[in-house]
């Protein structure tokens, strides 16, 4: 009996292993405050551009399990974008890491101020204005940007009777200024689809930046002729974000979507927005060898009670 007890005991320790594994992984994990939830990624697009402008960053994003949102960006004024990009985040639940291209740059800044889900922010070849500044004057803060030469100013009448103007890139300027390295055949869709931003968004003074208390990524392209290369380092340098350079124009979401992607999953990954660092299990070796060596140490002594007690057994009379 003491035998077949044994046998039993170390079984049942034996079998505990993998429960024993599992719980400790997850005591750790409750330990360092890691969620096992991903972030929600929201995608904002920019000026003279609409959500579809992520088309080849969304699918790479949902391979890899995100849930993945791209709002549309009304392009109205600096302040109303930003008041709307804001109501859209409260609907989400959990966290959020927030992506902006362009323009948008500047409305992220604005919107994720007062939201605790949003963990990071993504920065493509974005505009990233500190609290009063004009998006107009940053913008020529450095040389390299075409864009001012490049637009056409359309007026418009607002619900309430007064007047606006709207602005397009040239069709003939959209490439060289916008998209340089995509097909032609692409650009002229692209020329042809755009969605007009009102002039006054470049007029308006940015409010507070939540890059000075969220955690920020940057992505740069040497090829950019809409905001300048030069001015997307300094500002990234400014927010202290976590900064990668590629060579691509200013639509890096479409030239490179893989570089675009990578980025945005580095800020997904990070602890920052809930992940866990590479090597965490190797950390967590020591927890599972002891309750392992437990149960071996069990299944040793419980066999060595059998061979014992085979050795005592008395013979049939």
């Amino acid at each position: 009996m003491c035998a077949l007890a044994a046998m039993f005991t170390a079984t049942a320790l034996a079998n505990a292993i993998p429960a024993a594994d599992a719980a400790a992984a997850a005591d750790h994990s409750a330990s360092r405050g890691v969620t096992a939830a991903k972030p929600t990624i929201v995608l904002v697009h920019g000026a003279f551009a609409d959500a579809s402008s992520w088309g080849e960053v969304v699918p790479n994003l949902q391979n890899d399990g995100y849930r993945v949102m791209a709002p549309a960006n009304p392009l109205r004024g600096l302040h109303g974008d930003a008041a709307y990009i804001a109501s859209f985040l409260r609907s989400i639940k959990g966290p959020i890491v927030l992506v902006a291209h362009s323009y948008a740059g500047a409305v992220i800044s604005g919107a994720a101020i007062g939201n605790p889900h949003v963990k990071a922010l993504v920065y493509i070849n974005a505009l990233m204005p500190d609290k009063g500044e004009v998006l107009s004057v940053l913008s020529a803060k450095f040389p390299g940007s075409e864009l001012g030469t490049a637009t056409n100013s359309v007026p418009f009448t607002r619900p309430d009777g007064s007047t606006g103007t709207d602005l397009y890139i040239k069709p003939e300027r959209f490439r060289p200024v916008f998209a340089a390295s995509l097909p032609e055949a692409t650009t002229d869709v692209l020329a042809a689809t755009q969605r007009p931003i009102d002039a006054q968004a470049f007029a308006d003074t940015a409010g507070p930046a939540a890059w000075k208390t969220i955690p920020s990524w940057a992505l740069v392209s040497t090829q950019d002729r809409t905001i300048s290369p030069e001015l997307e380092r300094f500002e990234a340098k400014r927010a202290r974000s976590h900064t990668v350079e590629i060579n691509a124009p200013h639509l890096a979401m479409l030239a490179d979507p893989k570089a675009v992607t990578d980025l945005i999953l580095d800020a997904a990954r990070s602890r920052a927005a809930g992940g866990e660092p590479d090597g965490t299990m190797a950390s967590m070796g020591s927890t599972p060898s002891v309750v392992a060596g437990v149960a071996g140490a069990a299944v040793v002594a419980g066999a060595g009670l059998v061979s014992a007690a085979r050795r005592r057994r008395p013979t049939a009379s």
